[in-house]
């Protein structure tokens, strides 16, 4: 960061689920965040389908293009809610482009490559997030109370969700612009969705939270900070509850 008046302390770990574990698959979940001047933070995550022979591929590919659009736009960043679903949109856009690109070259399918994409931009003032698929963002006030910013689709059946690729996609996605002064957020993808809210309603649970927006906002080295959320991510008490791929952003403001 440029100014030490303001910063975001951010930590972000995806791992393998226990059932990938057992086939043999690799992690197909991908996060990627970047700290820009003047207090704004840019990140993504996304889940890869599983049944998309290189959803992996396609996760790294949609969060890293999606964050380079917002960081090359940074000097131009919206003033108003419609105009901050425009730029998002164009961010969404530049992704799936890239995840069709690298598909034609490899001469296989977009479906190839599907997963889904949850794109955050958060300065001092704001956090604005656009949402394709499942998995979600939830930020934090103050005295730790979890706030929806966005909710998982709710398809008909179980594991049903949309993808970057699929059709009207971005035409679909969830936007959302909150514009306070939060001190934490938190993305990730589906694995966490049943300890993380409370479903059908996709409201944040906040004993999930609370602990986490504390540790958040505690860490002194990043590495170790990844490590320890790695090992939580990895504890039984997530994986008895779930075996797929796993990815959690987590970040606290401070000034």
């Amino acid at each position: 960061m440029q100014n030490s008046s303001f910063n975001w302390q951010v930590v972000a770990a995806s791992v393998i689920g226990t059932s990938h574990e057992k086939r043999s698959q690799p992690c197909q979940d991908a996060h990627c965040w970047r700290l820009l001047p003047n207090g704004v933070l840019a990140a993504a995550v996304a889940d890869g389908a599983g049944s998309a022979a290189l959803a992996e591929i396609g996760a790294k590919i949609a969060v890293e293009a999606v964050v380079e659009t917002i960081c090359q736009q940074q000097e131009r960043l919206p003033q108003n809610d419609d105009e901050w679903q425009v730029f998002l949109t164009a961010s969404l856009q530049v992704a799936r482009a890239q995840v069709e690109a690298e598909a034609a070259v490899r001469e296989v399918a977009a479906r190839d490559l599907a997963c889904t994409l949850i794109a955050v931009v958060a300065t001092p003032e704001l956090i604005a997030v656009a949402q394709i698929g499942d998995g979600a963002a939830v930020a934090g006030d103050s005295v730790g109370n979890a706030i929806a910013l966005t909710v998982p689709p709710c398809g008909e059946y179980i594991n049903e969700t949309v993808f970057l690729i699929s059709p009207n996609a971005i035409e679909t996605a969830q936007f959302q612009v909150l514009r306070e002064k939060l001190r934490h957020l938190a993305v990730f993808s589906d694995g966490l969705q049943m300890l993380a809210l409370k479903i059908p309603e996709g409201t944040p649970h906040g004993p999930f939270f609370a602990p986490l927006f504390r540790f958040s906002g505690e860490w002194k080295e990043e590495e170790d900070a990844k490590q320890q959320l790695e090992s939580f991510l990895r504890s039984p008490r997530v994986s008895e509850r779930t075996d797929d791929d796993l990815t959690l952003l987590l970040a606290t403001f401070s000034n």
